[in-house]
């Protein structure tokens, strides 16, 4: 079951620590996130994105204001999706999904299935370091999703990565999202890659960060890397994240 994310009246700054001069990200902020939407987050570089992901995580805490992540007071299980992968290099892919599913209480009977939805099943035994990118990206998604994520985060995923293997792990990515429901947050620099994703693009600008643009996305699912409504889309965040 997925869970619906909100934040209210959110302020956020930091103290620089060479001249010590404050910087306030978030002031009054407020953003919602339905059970089940995909959202992504545009902007330009120090708008507060990564930020906002590690305030709804819990890795961060708000100055002032309030994160609600699911309606009630039952915990919820948060997936996480790097720009890098972060997996532990002397355990193999397999163990690396079932750590994360472990943690999570979770039973190691779908992380099989995981490895089969994600392309990694010859792979299962094989430690990361003979993997390439893709593949390393590809187990860090499994593992995401591993714990039976009420809210899934990603922080750039695909970025690191040449524009054929992002391509194919966009696909991917699109593929588990419908299959598995759950409400994420995506904080991408690209733009095209938020409309082929998103339920929803949000486009932050300036700091302290405000919503400058807040469009839905109707193109329905699956949705195509070629089609022409969604480049639309693309030029229309372009225009105002520039």
């Amino acid at each position: 079951m997925s869970a619906g994310i909100a934040l209210r009246n959110i302020r956020k700054s930091f103290v620089g620590k060479r001249d010590g001069t404050v910087q306030t990200v978030f002031e009054d902020f407020s953003l919602a996130v339905a059970a089940g939407e995909l959202v992504a987050l545009v902007g330009a570089s120090g708008t507060g994105k990564t930020t906002l992901l590690h305030l709804v995580a819990g890795l961060e805490t708000p100055d002032a204001g309030a994160i609600e992540v699911g309606a009630n007071a039952a915990p919820i299980r948060v997936g996480m999706v790097f720009q890098q992968p972060r997996l532990l290099d002397w355990l193999s892919v397999a163990k690396n999904i079932e750590i994360a599913a472990q943690s999570a209480g979770q039973s190691l009977s779908a992380v099989p299935e995981l490895l089969a939805a994600v392309g990694l099943s010859e792979y299962a035994d094989a430690y990361p370091s003979v993997l390439s990118g893709g593949q390393r990206q590809r187990a860090a998604v499994a593992r995401a999703f591993a714990v039976n994520p009420d809210v899934v985060l990603f922080d750039e995923p695909f970025s690191a990565l040449d524009e054929l293997t992002g391509r194919k792990l966009r696909l991917l990515l699109q593929t588990l999202l419908v299959e598995r429901s759950v409400t994420g947050l995506l904080v991408t620099h690209n733009a095209l890659e938020a409309a082929f994703l998103a339920d929803r693009v949000v486009v932050l600008a300036d700091r302290p960060a405000r919503i400058v643009q807040d469009v839905r996305v109707t193109v329905p699912r699956p949705r195509s890397t070629e089609d022409h409504s969604l480049f639309d889309l693309h030029r229309d965040i372009i225009a105002h994240i520039s």
